[in-house]
């Protein structure tokens, strides 16, 4: 690939191509910086495991709680913007910089109006899910009010209708989440250590996803599986998976943007 130069705005930014087993290089640079000052990492794990027990318990007082799938979708899709700490972690680290409890909680962020922007899309496509998911419900159930979470699982393994919400319902919040992994997926660390605007990230990012196509599949997938293995441990695992995730994202960011590979152990 030729090198372009960036403008004035930071656009385009090179990308560089990565081999297939690079996401599992990510993920190991992404454990070891979780385990270096674990304490930070895990504090902001356990805030994230207690705000998803939390929004479970009131789904469950509102007796919503078959609403829990919706959640977990809209956790896959705000999750990159919810690691920017553990992205500033990561940075703080390879840096040599200290680390604090300040630092990490509050990011000086190189372009926060662009993250802020970020947000804001994100929230939209988040209500956007939830909208469209109401419908599909509509579609399968009719008028059928929201069943209960004990009748829920049944009906939607064991009867017609059921089956066909959970198929459609998977493969449309699959291609809502494949494109968020594909504007997101170096986008948000690249907005929290460089002046760029949300434009420019995102079409990075989107250059990205088409230069790897394999690789960053595969690192989608293990996104995907590490996050469901964290929820379905009651939200237990979150408190690990979490900043392992964003972490390692970092390590994406730094590879895939800027040519720099995740450190050797």
């Amino acid at each position: 690939m030729s090198e372009t130069q960036a403008t004035a705005s930071g656009w385009p930014i090179k990308t560089e191509s990565v081999g297939m087993d690079a996401p599992w290089g990510w993920l190991a640079a992404g454990w070891r910086d979780l385990w270096n000052h674990p304490a930070i990492s895990l504090v902001y794990g356990a805030v994230i495991a207690a705000a998803s027990v939390i929004i479970v318990f009131g789904l469950m007082r509102l007796e919503v709680a078959s609403l829990m799938l919706v959640l977990l979708g809209g956790f896959l899709l705000m999750g990159p913007l919810l690691a920017v700490g553990l992205y500033e972690k990561s940075r703080r680290l390879e840096a040599g910089e200290p680390l604090n409890v300040k630092d990490i909680a509050l990011v000086a962020t190189r372009s926060p109006i662009g993250l802020a922007f970020m947000g804001a899309l994100l929230l939209v496509i988040y209500m956007f899910w939830f909208r469209l998911a109401y419908l599909l419900f509509a579609l399968f159930f009719g008028h059928q009010g929201i069943p209960t979470l004990s009748e829920f699982v049944p009906t939607l393994l064991f009867t017609t209708h059921g089956l066909g919400l959970l198929i459609v319902g998977t493969a449309v919040g699959a291609i809502l989440a494949g494109f968020v992994f594909a504007i997101t997926a170096v986008s948000v660390p690249m907005m929290m250590a460089r002046p760029v605007d949300t434009f420019t990230a995102i079409v990075t990012s989107m250059k990205a996803c088409a230069q790897n196509p394999r690789p960053m599949l595969l690192w989608a997938v293990l996104i995907a599986g590490i996050t469901v293995l964290g929820i379905g441990t009651l939200f237990i695992g979150l408190i690990v998976t979490f900043p392992l995730l964003g972490h390692a994202t970092w390590h994406a960011y730094r590879e895939v943007v800027e040519g720099q590979k995740p450190p050797q152990p």
